[in-house]
C-alpha cells in the first residue's frame, strides 16, 4: 500500500490517509474516539463495502494490516460473492468479488462505499438532490453524491446484518 498523508498528530491521537495496492483510499486513527461511544454507534454507517479489482487479494491485504485473524473480535468469512467482516456478530464491512476464478476487472476503480441506514430513502434522496445528486434510486437504496463529489449509499434496512 501507500501512505498518502501522515501519520500526523492531532490533539486526541494520530491519523493517516492510506491507499491499498489497487489505489482504494482509507484512513486510520489511533487514539481517543468519542466520549459517548454508545450514543455515537447508532449514528455510524450501517456498513462499508470495498469494490476492489480482486477481492481475495484485498482481503489478504486488509487482513494483514488490521490483523483480522488475530482473534481480536473480528470474524472473516467468504459468503456468496463477498468477503464479509463481522464484529460481535454484526457485519461492519463487505469486500465484493467478481466471478470465482475470473481475472481482476481492469475497468473497476477500487474504492470504499459507505452505506448509511435511513428511515426514508426517497426523502433522503430528495434532500440530497438540493445540493448534490442522485446517481440511482431504488425502493430500498439510493446512491448519492454530495456537492463536493463524495459518493455514498443510503439504505432503508440494515444490509449489513
Amino acid at each position: 500500500g501507500t501512505a498518502a498523508v501522515g501519520p500526523i498528530s492531532l490533539p486526541p491521537g494520530r491519523a493517516a490517509l492510506l491507499a491499498d495496492r489497487d489505489g482504494a483510499t482509507f484512513g486510520i486513527w489511533e487514539g481517543e474516539l468519542f466520549s459517548d461511544w454508545d450514543a455515537w454507534r447508532t449514528k455510524r454507517p450501517a456498513f462499508i463495502r470495498l469494490h476492489p479489482r480482486d477481492a481475495f487479494d484485498a482481503a489478504i491485504f486488509y487482513g494483514e494490516i488490521f490483523e483480522w485473524a488475530s482473534g481480536q473480535g473480528c470474524e472473516v468469512r467468504y459468503e456468496g460473492d463477498e468477503v464479509v467482516l463481522r464484529h460481535e456478530g454484526e457485519v461492519v464491512a463487505r469486500i465484493e468479488s467478481g466471478a470465482l476464478g475470473a481475472a481482476p476487472d481492469p475497468a473497476v476503480r477500487p474504492h470504499w462505499q459507505v452505506h448509511f441506514a435511513v428511515e426514508d430513502v426517497t426523502a433522503c434522496a430528495r434532500a440530497a438532490s438540493a445540493r448534490g445528486s442522485v446517481l440511482s434510486l431504488g425502493a430500498d437504496e439510493a446512491v448519492l453524491r454530495d456537492a463536493d463529489g463524495a459518493q455514498f449509499t443510503v439504505t432503508a434496512r440494515r444490509l449489513g446484518s
